[in-house]
């Protein structure tokens, strides 16, 4: 069962006065939220892996789409000044706009830093977003790279 499916069910169950109002929430998202060069974006080979760039989408995404509560923030695991995470919380209240924002945001929250690794060429991630836009074909879409082949690099680099 997927992240936004167990959000979904809770709050179904706000709604339907089976458990009262939840906050769900986490710091960050190792996968999306955090960029640390000694950890989670130690796989990024493209020479970026030591940017803040997949936090602070992460963090702006969230924010865009509606979450109760946005954060970006430094540390975590790797101590401060080596890693910068962007999180959320969002209060379940069992209505349909939380349901919205909860299947807007969810996803992207983890697709996210799938995407950024794709994007630097990592074979694993690009099969990934690959089954993602098959999946959600109409709905979602995360853009791949485009891959020279090396016959082509290396005849711009003989001239």
């Amino acid at each position: 069962m997927s992240r936004t499916a167990i959000a979904l069910k809770f709050n179904d169950m706000v709604r339907k006065g089976e458990i009262g109002p939840v906050m769900l929430g986490r710091d960050h998202h190792d996968v999306s939220g955090t960029d640390s060069p000694f950890r989670e974006t130690s796989n990024i080979k493209d020479g970026s892996n030591i940017m803040a760039d997949m936090a602070t989408q992460c963090f702006a995404g969230n924010a865009a789409r509606g979450m109760t509560m946005i954060a970006l923030h430094n540390g975590g695991g790797v101590g401060i000044g080596k890693s910068i995470n962007g999180g959320f919380g969002m209060v379940l209240d069992g209505s349909k706009r939380v349901d919205e924002i909860l299947s807007a945001a969810m996803p992207w929250d983890v697709m996210g830093g799938v995407a950024r690794r794709a994007w630097a060429r990592n074979p694993n991630s690009i099969e990934t977003v690959i089954e993602f836009n098959n999946n959600n074909s109409g709905t979602d879409h995360i853009t791949l790279p485009y891959i020279a082949s090396d016959e082509l690099i290396n005849k711009l680099l003989e001239k």
